[in-house]
């Protein structure tokens, strides 16, 4: 075998940035140090350098990134570090080219898709979670609007007030019990509507 072809098994030497998100500067700052932390306590992992940027904010939110020369010990490990550090980008320096067999191809085919698969339920759990509380939220909001309303007669702003909604979230809101015909309006003043007063009284 020619000395620049490596196999699966052969010591991948690289260059990879890994890039963090956040708010505040001082958890982002604190996270990619931990994520480092982490990096050197794998056996399968040799840290030879890291250099970090300086935190820098955009929209409100502080993104840093820190670069990291590294040695991975076989291909399968550098497949299962981007799964589990999720780096922007990977430059392999050393070796040039690979000699894969057939078997190992499909054992990188199958743990690919088994990690897709994983991942995809955690985003869909996430997800359902996520339209269950933003349903329970949507229906807290309305109820504290319709309680106000039971005490009588609002203008825009003073409901706004009365119920802590900011007023694009309330106009939201109010437009969705218009639509439900929980709720009326005439010139600008907010009331409940008769109907759904009475059906609430009655139940």
């Amino acid at each position: 075998m020619p000395k620049d072809i490596a196999t699966e098994k052969t010591h991948i030497r690289c260059k990879v940035i890994i890039e963090v998100l956040g708010k505040p500067k001082e958890h982002v700052e604190n996270s990619i140090r931990l994520y480092v932390d982490k990096i050197k306590e794998d056996s399968d992992l040799i840290l030879l350098s890291s250099k970090f940027a300086d935190a820098e904010e955009k929209d409100g939110l502080w993104s840093t990134f820190v670069e990291l020369e590294m040695v991975v010990k076989g291909i399968t490990k550098l497949i299962a570090f981007c799964f589990d550090y999720m780096p922007s980008s990977v430059q392999v320096l050393k070796p040039e080219s690979y000699m894969l067999e057939r078997a190992t191809i499909e054992d990188f085919a199958n743990d690919l898709q088994a990690r897709l698969h994983h991942v995809d339920m955690i985003i869909k759990k996430q997800k359902n979670e996520n339209d269950f509380l933003r349903k329970n939220m949507n229906t807290s909001v309305k109820n504290s609007i319709l309680i106000a309303l039971s005490f009588g007669k609002f203008e825009f702003k003073t409901l706004s007030k009365a119920t802590g909604i900011h007023d694009n979230e309330l106009k939201l809101f109010l437009d969705s019990l218009l639509k439900d015909d929980k709720i009326k309006e005439d010139n600008g003043i907010y009331s409940l509507n008769i109907k759904y007063k009475n059906a609430e009284e009655q139940a």
